[in-house]
């Protein structure tokens, strides 16, 4: 009822500013102000204006528009994941899986031999580099790091 009043008070100020916009010669403008002024009493007829107040003054709606908050933030935030991740999870679930077949020791450096270069040496050894506790020369400090960057071309 309060909101039902307070639309057509404003639709009569818009209406009596429409009119003197109007004896000032301004008549575009004057004839905008009054579409504008007609559109809360337009409102208040089509019950839009109960509809909002009704929403307006109960908390379970309120509850709902919250839930409805929460259910977007929790969906835009899975995308999010799963976009970071760069796949989706039967993508995940064939990596691993191809994983699990072509593991390399966490230690190694370089790719694993190939079979018949591997037929002569039973296990790999390394050339040139002292024990720990011999002196290693200052450049040994860093091979491991660098044969790291050369596998991957850096």
């Amino acid at each position: 009822m309060l909101a039902e009043t307070i639309c057509s008070a404003v639709s009569a100020a818009g209406l009596g500013i429409a009119a003197i916009t109007a004896y000032r010669k301004r008549f575009l403008t004057a004839t905008r102000i009054l579409a504008y002024s007609l559109v809360p009493v337009g409102l208040v007829m089509t019950g839009v204006v109960q509809w909002v107040s009704d929403i307006a003054f109960k908390p379970s709606v309120w509850i709902g528009f919250g839930l409805l908050a929460a259910a977007w933030l929790l969906f835009m935030t899975t995308r999010a994941v799963e976009r970071r991740s760069g796949s989706t999870r039967k993508e995940r679930k064939a990596a691993r899986a191809a994983g699990s077949r072509a593991a390399v020791a966490p230690a190694a450096s370089s790719p694993s031999p190939s079979p018949a270069s591997a037929a002569g040496a039973t296990a790999p050894q390394r050339q040139g580099r002292p024990e720990k506790g011999q002196g290693a020369a200052p450049g040994d400090d860093f091979s491991d790091i660098e044969a790291i960057l050369k596998k991957h071309g850096i």
